[in-house]
């Protein structure tokens, strides 16, 4: 992403309509693309979705205790509380 004049892209009319709400200030304009959710292209959602989905069902399905949670995923007991109680 580049600094670029905004009077050597935008028409007239439309620069004024602009300079109404932000004269003098630089502006970022979003691209229309369709942005990708965290951890999407690299699979960190999935990881972590997969995890505690594990901490849940070992909570309430496999009656493990927090504190062994704690300790089996190095988590604090505030996270898995978190991740139960979501």
């Amino acid at each position: 992403m580049r600094y670029r004049n905004a009077s050597e892209i935008l028409p007239d009319d439309l620069l004024k309509e602009l300079q109404k709400y932000a004269q003098g200030e630089i502006l970022y304009i979003p691209s229309d693309r369709d942005r990708k959710k965290w951890g999407a292209d690299t699979g960190a959602r999935r990881f972590y979705e997969q995890r505690n989905g594990e901490i849940r069902h070992k909570y309430f399905h496999l009656k493990v205790r927090i504190d062994i949670l704690c300790e089996e995923y190095n988590l604090s007991d505030e996270t898995i509380r978190k991740i139960l109680y979501r």
